[in-house]
């Protein structure tokens, strides 16, 4: 049976973010790129969700992506990951979000900045959730490995948190460091270890 279109939808997850800027990424702050480029991979937990009637609960979405300058200038590449446990409904009721299609940010931001969407993939979801020592992994296509920023002089853990008023991914996260930052898919094929990243809880909605 197929979903209803234009549904509403709401996600509460988990959320893991990593990029190849450095540490607290520039883009938070309306900044270029730190290397005048944008190469990232994100992971979303679903503790619970909905389209409609879909229930979303549990599964795992994730992106890969690249933009040849600053997030805002748009010609991004994109790729859509979705758990491969997903029945037939949920998967294209995920598909639709994170394509743009039913509202909401962050996904109708980036459908309107994407200029060459791959094909989506069905992956298994791996994830470890502790706080900023959190990683995941989405089959053989994205991996991401978190941790506190360590003191130079010290070596000793970091704890440093960013808010925004005008919230895009996130309105508050962690900022931590990507011991790994992974992605291998079509075009995108990057790896960016200690770079920037991010750890928090988001909830998303049209």
């Amino acid at each position: 049976m197929p979903i209803q279109q234009q549904a509403k939808w709401t996600i509460e997850a988990d959320c893991l973010l990593a990029c190849n800027c450095d540490y607290g990424c520039p883009c938070e702050f309306d900044a270029p790129p730190t290397q005048g480029f944008c190469e990232g991979v994100g992971a979303w937990r679903i503790n619970r969700g909905r389209y409609g009637d879909v229930v979303l609960d549990g599964l795992g979405l994730g992106i890969a992506l690249r933009f040849p300058g600053p997030l805002h200038e748009g010609n991004g590449t994109l790729v859509v990951l979705v758990d491969e446990r997903a029945n037939a409904q949920q998967r294209e009721a995920l598909l639709v979000i994170a394509s743009g299609q039913a509202g909401g940010v962050p996904f109708e931001l980036f459908a309107a900045l994407v200029s060459n969407p791959l094909e989506p993939q069905f992956v298994p979801f791996q994830f470890d959730i502790k706080g900023k020592d959190s990683s995941a992994t989405l089959g053989d296509v994205v991996s991401m490995a978190l941790e506190p920023i360590k003191n130079p002089v010290t070596g000793d853990p970091e704890g440093i948190r960013i808010e925004r008023e005008t919230p895009i991914m996130f309105k508050s996260a962690e900022v931590v460091s990507a011991r790994e930052c992974r992605a291998s898919v079509g075009e995108l094929n990057f790896s960016w270890p200690n770079k920037g990243g991010f750890v928090t809880q988001v909830a998303y909605g049209n």
